[in-house]
């Protein structure tokens, strides 16, 4: 393909399975990252070339000059793929200047921010009619009363930016259970310059998270979709898949097809809900605008987002396509479902014999693939190096 596809960011899984989805069609893919420090993804037999970039944040107009310039260096726009919530972050403030130089999707600059951001993109879906928990903001009127008596303990303090949050305090949350937590928890955000907002919990175990992929074209209209169960998260209840499964599930496209059609939206997009154990109801979680964890999985059943957004935006679109039969194949980032199967134990919420019957479904790996092992051993001794170091500073 004379395009070329740069792929931002590759010390991640995400980077990874984008790689290969496209290296293996043939498409000349670039690694681009502020370091080649343990950036694993770039290890793929179906990287073609690698790109170092000024840090994103610490030198954002440079980089954003560097990215340019080298797009200036081809023949053909290449299509610009960010696999980071911190990435796209940066692509949407320079969106409109970006799309002189790459294929990305002509969305309206400021949309993937509006919905990346949790307090905003709640304003959005309550426009919508779309369900989401109820919530509670620092400036609110009666505080305190609404917390008591909207939002009930345990609840949930959650950042408006997700990824600043999860570089600062290695979670997602705070889960609290009472108002001096609670005051804590936004003090510590306050603290760290961080705006927060208060949730109410959903009802149920972590298997009522569920997710609807899909691809919107240029005209935002999903031509592709598919829905996908989570059985395992890390950290356990409110972190990352670990271990999801595809599994049709027709409301989701019922609610989530309308919502991002209703905004506009165009290119990839991951819509999280949680049913309620006890109404059914679904309610919208939060949004991933970037190619989702279980990437890999959603190709190995027939759906290559990374491929489908590259031949539309050359030009090329692929024929719709939605997966609506159950597949129950599963995705499988196995270093952290382990740890998370022994915080699920020791908390009695799950029992071995509930995780063993579970594995007994075909797996798509995180990392590991026989036909590119190059990632995972860079991977392993990575994680060893890491081992070694803690050793090190014990002794």
């Amino acid at each position: 393909m004379q395009h070329k596809a740069v792929v931002l960011g590759n010390n991640y899984y995400i980077g990874l399975s984008t790689i290969r989805c496209l290296g293996a069609q043939g498409i000349h893919t670039v690694a681009a990252d502020y370091s080649d420090t343990g950036t694993y993804g770039a290890q793929s037999k179906y990287c073609s070339e690698k790109l170092i970039l000024p840090h994103y944040k610490e030198d954002t107009s440079h980089f954003i000059e560097t990215l340019i310039s080298y797009a200036q260096q081809q023949d053909a726009k290449p299509v610009l793929i960010p696999c980071h919530d911190s990435y796209l972050e940066i692509i949407d403030q320079h969106l409109d200047m970006l799309k002189e130089h790459y294929l990305l999707p002509d969305m309206e600059q400021g949309l993937y921010t509006t919905v990346m951001d949790k307090e905003t993109l709640h304003q959005l879906a309550v426009e919508k009619g779309i369900r989401v928990p109820e919530t509670v903001y620092l400036n609110d009127e009666h505080f305190a009363d609404k917390i008591e008596e909207v939002i009930q303990f345990p609840c949930l303090v959650k950042p408006v930016d997700s990824p600043t949050f999860v570089n600062t305090f290695r979670r997602k949350l705070f889960k609290v259970y009472n108002m001096d937590e609670l005051n804590d928890a936004v003090a510590k955000a306050k603290e760290a310059g961080l705006e927060v907002i208060i949730q109410r919990i959903i009802p149920g175990f972590d298997d009522h998270m569920h997710t609807f992929d899909a691809y919107l074209d240029q005209t935002s209209k999903v031509t592709h979709w598919t829905t996908c169960q989570k059985f395992r998260q890390y950290p356990i209840n409110f972190g990352a898949s670990v271990y999801t499964v595809q599994k049709h599930i027709p409301e989701l496209y019922e609610i989530g097809a309308n919502f991002l059609e209703s905004i506009g939206y165009k290119g990839f997009a991951e819509i999280e809900f949680k049913k309620d154990e006890a109404t059914g109801e679904f309610y919208l979680i939060e949004i991933n605008a970037r190619i989702t964890n279980f990437n890999h999985m959603l190709h190995d059943i027939g759906l290559n987002f990374p491929y489908i957004m590259y031949m539309e935006l050359i030009g090329q679109p692929l024929e719709p396509k939605a997966v609506t039969h159950t597949t129950n194949r599963a995705f499988w980032y196995a270093q952290e479902d382990l740890m998370a199967i022994k915080d699920y134990i020791k908390t009695k919420q799950l029992s071995i014999g509930t995780v063993v019957k579970s594995m007994f479904r075909p797996k798509t790996c995180a990392i590991w693939n026989i036909h590119d092992p190059k990632p995972a051993v860079a991977y392993s001794k990575q994680l060893a190096g890491k081992v070694v170091k803690k050793v090190t500073r014990r002794s």
